[in-house]
C-alpha cells in the first residue's frame, strides 16, 4: 500500500476545505437564493409595482446571471485556493524537509549540523530543541575525544617506566633490588589510583554514583578532617585550622561525599602550600551553608581559572605528575557537590594564595 506524504495530505486537506465549502455555497445558494427572489418580488407588489406577469422573466434572468457569476467565482477562487493550498503546504513542508536532511547529516556524524530559525513558532520550537540535542551531541563526542587523549597521555608516563625497568631487568642490564620493585610498585597504584578515579567520575558525570542526602551536621567531620591534616603536616609547613561558628545549621548533603570533597581540597592546598596559612571556613547564608578551603600559596594564574575543574588540568605545569595527583581529582569534587544541589567556585591571585569554597543546601 502506497503511503501519502504530508506534502500531499496538507494539499489535498486544504483542496477538500476548499471544495466542500465552495459546495456548500453553491449548494445553498441554488436552493435559497431563487426563493428569497421571489419574496422580494411579492414584496414590492404589495407595495403597488405591477410586477406579475414579468415574474417568470425576472427569475430566469436572476437565475441565469446567478449560475454565471456562481461558475466564474467557482473558477477564479477554486484556481486562487489550489495555488494558495499548495504554497502554504510547500512552506510548511520546507523545514521539515530540512529537518530530516539534517537529521541524517547528524546520524552521519556531522555533529555542527544545525537548523535555521523558522517563522512558523511550533516548526521553530522543534528547530530549537534539535539544535540543543546536536549541541549536547557535539558536546559529549567533544568530551570522549579530550578524555580519550588525556587518559592516553596519562597512562604513557606510568607504563613507560613500568616497561622500562621490566626490559632493562630482562636484558641484564640492571639487577632487581628492593628499590626498582618499589618504584614498579608506586607505579602500578598510580595506574590503579587513575582508573578508580576514571570509574568514578565516569558514574558521577552519568549520575550513576550513588547520593545518600539526609540531614546533618557537618562541624565533627570538619573539626576531624582538620585535625588529621594538621598531625600530617611537618613544623616548618603551612598552619591549618577551622574557623567555623560553635552551632551550625544543618544541610542536607551525603556525608561521605561531603568528606571526599573537603579531603580533596585540603590535599590540594597542602600539596601546593610551603609555608603560610589553611584556613577552613564555614558560614551560612540564604538557605546555604558555605564552606571555604583558603590557602597561601602559589596562586593560580587568571587564564587558567576556568579550567581548574576540567579533568587532567594543572596550573602548575612544571610540577611532577607523580606529585600533582591524577588531575581529576576537582572534576569529581564538582560533581559531587552538583549531585547534593550545591556549586563550587574558586578564586585565585598568583603568588597570594587560592580560595576553593562551595555551598550546600539547608535542610
Amino acid at each position: 500500500m502506497t503511503k501519502v506524504g504530508l506534502r500531499s495530505r496538507l494539499f489535498f486537506s486544504h483542496l477538500l476545505v476548499m471544495i466542500v465549502g465552495v459546495g456548500s455555497f453553491a449548494i445553498i445558494s441554488k436552493v435559497y437564493s431563487p426563493r428569497f427572489f421571489v419574496q422580494h418580488l411579492e414584496q414590492l407588489e404589495g407595495t403597488g409595482f405591477r410586477i406579475l406577469y414579468a415574474r417568470t422573466y425576472l427569475v430566469r434572468g436572476f437565475e441565469t446571471a446567478w449560475n454565471r457569476s456562481t461558475f466564474w467565482s467557482v473558477v477564479v477562487g477554486g484556481t486562487t485556493a489550489t495555488l494558495l493550498s499548495y504554497w502554504v503546504s510547500k512552506r510548511i513542508m520546507q523545514p521539515l524537509t530540512q529537518m530530516e536532511r539534517s537529521t541524517r547529516r547528524l546520524a552521519a556524524g556531522k555533529l555542527d549540523e544545525r537548523l535555521p530559525a523558522s517563522e512558523i513558532p511550533e516548526i521553530n520550537r522543534l528547530a530549537n530543541s534539535f539544535n540543543r540535542m546536536a549541541a549536547s551531541l557535539e558536546g559529549v563526542e567533544q568530551r570522549r575525544r579530550e578524555l580519550i587523549s588525556d587518559l592516553t597521555h596519562e597512562l604513557r608516563t606510568p607504563l613507560t617506566i613500568v616497561r622500562g625497568y621490566l626490559e632493562e631487568m630482562a636484558d641484564g642490564s640492571i639487577d632487581p633490588s628492593p628499590e626498582i620493585y618499589q618504584q614498579l610498585t608506586k607505579e602500578t597504584k598510580r595506574l590503579e589510583r587513575l582508573v578508580n578515579d576514571l570509574q568514578e567520575l565516569s558514574k558521577a558525570e552519568a549520575g550513576y554514583l550513588p547520593i545518600n542526602l539526609q540531614p546533618a551536621n557537618l562541624r565533627p567531620l570538619l573539626e576531624s578532617l582538620v585535625e588529621k591534616f594538621a598531625d600530617q603536616l611537618l613544623e616548618d609547613g603551612p598552619v591549618i585550622r577551622l574557623d567555623c561558628p560553635p552551632q551550625l545549621p544543618l544541610v542536607l548533603a551525603d556525608i561521605d561525599r561531603v568528606e571526599q570533597v573537603i579531603v580533596n581540597l585540603l590535599g590540594n592546598a597542602v600539596r601546593y602550600t610551603a609555608n603560610g596559612s589553611i584556613i577552613v571556613r564555614v558560614w551560612s547564608e540564604a538557605n546555604r551553608l558555605w564552606i571555604a578551603v583558603a590557602d597561601t600559596g602559589g596562586g593560580i594564574a587568571p587564564e587558567d581559572l576556568p579550567h581548574v575543574f576540567e579533568r587532567f588540568f594543572r596550573a602548575d605545569k612544571s610540577r611532577s605528575r607523580n606529585s600533582g595527583g591524577t588531575g581529576i581529582g576537582l572534576a569529581i569534587s564538582r560533581r559531587l557537590v552538583e549531585l547534593q544541589g550545591g556549586k563550587i567556585e574558586v578564586e585565585s591571585q598568583l603568588g597570594k594564595g587560592s580560595t576553593f569554597r562551595f555551598y550546600l543546601p539547608l535542610a
